[in-house]
């Protein structure tokens, strides 16, 4: 047997620990939780267990969610179409549905994906797949994050379903501009929208910073008008 060929061989057994020493490793990874927390650019240490606001910061999460892709990348263009993209065009539908929206409830609008810049974007079927665990977490994190941002950490069940619509009009124009969608297929999965509401807004593919720094842009505007 060659010596390269006895070393892809090796095991644990060919270096055997002292019992003592096995029993202290095994004693210290079972005291050990394992780590959830993420380091942020910010240099903040979010818990994605046990989020809070004062580890949020708008700068990180415009950050990750301009390198978020939707569709897990599978669209058309020289840019993937990011969550924080998907996000200023879900504010801009909001703001369409309910044109006498308070800036609060525009700022929720612009915030609805904010969980996804630790936790990543995940399509539906698979969210489904999961289980309750991702909504909890995504729960979690989202209520630090409106509390962050002076929101309640819960909005009202009647914004909700206007962000929601929203979210599934911005579906609907990603599915059919770039995801590769007939309009048919489109309209079974979302529903056709309103041809009012799409009036004029195209899909925006470009480079991930001039998304990030338009996020936050947005993001300040709407945190003047609230004060």
């Amino acid at each position: 047997m060659t010596f390269s060929r006895r070393i892809c061989r090796l095991g644990a057994n060919d270096f055997p620990l002292p019992s003592a020493g096995l029993a202290a490793i095994k004693e210290h990874m079972a005291k050990t939780p394992p780590r959830a927390w993420q380091r942020m650019l910010s240099g903040r240490r979010l818990d994605l267990l046990d989020p809070t606001p004062v580890d949020i910061e708008i700068e990180d999460i415009a950050h990750g969610l301009a390198f978020v892709a939707r569709w897990n990348g599978q669209t058309k263009g020289e840019y993937a179409y990011s969550v924080a993209e998907h996000s200023l065009l879900v504010e801009n539908l909001f703001s369409r549905i309910v044109s006498d929206a308070a800036a609060k409830w525009r700022l929720a609008a612009l915030l609805h994906d904010a969980p996804e810049y630790v936790i990543g974007d995940m399509i539906s079927p698979v969210k489904a797949a999961v289980g309750p665990g991702y909504g909890e977490l995504d729960e979690r994190l989202t209520a630090a994050v409106h509390l962050r941002f002076g929101l309640p950490a819960k909005v009202p069940q009647t914004i909700k379903r206007q962000i929601k619509k929203a979210d599934r009009i911005s579906a609907w124009m990603e599915a059919t501009q770039i995801a590769g969608f007939s309009e048919a297929e489109a309209n079974k999965f979302f529903g056709r929208p309103d041809p009012a509401m799409t009036q004029g807004l195209n899909i925006v593919l470009r480079p991930p910073v001039e998304t990030r720094n338009a996020y936050t842009a947005r993001h300040r505007e709407l945190l003047e008008q609230m004060t």
